[in-house]
């Protein structure tokens, strides 16, 4: 999935530090690829309660993730100084696209970067569902900017 703007131009309203815990690193010395995307779901449950929503931790949920796409830019170190900041950039009839990234204080370097679709889901009958009205006021008081 080719982003069609500028990560560099994105103005992010959240972002969550995170501790990197020595069982996150791999025997190369970095963190591994895949520790990074649960990186990215702690800065989703951030941001989701961030804009007043509860449900998340209670397991009332309904949006599920999709389609996951990562950019990987240079690996993450023990050392780093990382942040997820996370946005949503649009919302459809029944999904919402986010993009996030992991990015390094320290030295302002954008280390990866993850776009998500979430898709609105009904658990009692596993079939997909329109964004609430809930959802969408919540998202759009926490993202004026967003069209």
């Amino acid at each position: 999935m080719t982003p069609s703007y500028d990560i560099s131009t994105l103005r992010f309203r959240h972002e969550l530090p995170v501790q990197i815990r020595f069982n996150d690193v791999d025997v190369i010395g970095h963190v591994n690829n895949s520790v990074l995307l649960s990186y990215f779901d702690l800065g989703k449950v951030s941001y989701f309660e961030a804009m007043g929503y509860k449900g998340v931790r209670s397991g009332d949920v309904d949006l599920v993730i999709v389609h996951v796409d990562v950019d990987y830019m240079v690996p993450v170190f023990m050392e780093d100084d990382i942040v997820v900041r996370t946005k949503v950039l649009s919302v459809g009839n029944k999904s919402v696209k986010l993009v996030q990234m992991l990015y390094d204080r320290r030295n302002d370097r954008v280390k990866c970067v993850c776009h998500t679709v979430m898709c609105g889901f009904d658990p009692s009958n596993n079939t997909s569902l329109p964004i609430s009205d809930e959802w969408r006021k919540r998202i759009h008081a926490y993202e004026p900017d967003l069209a």
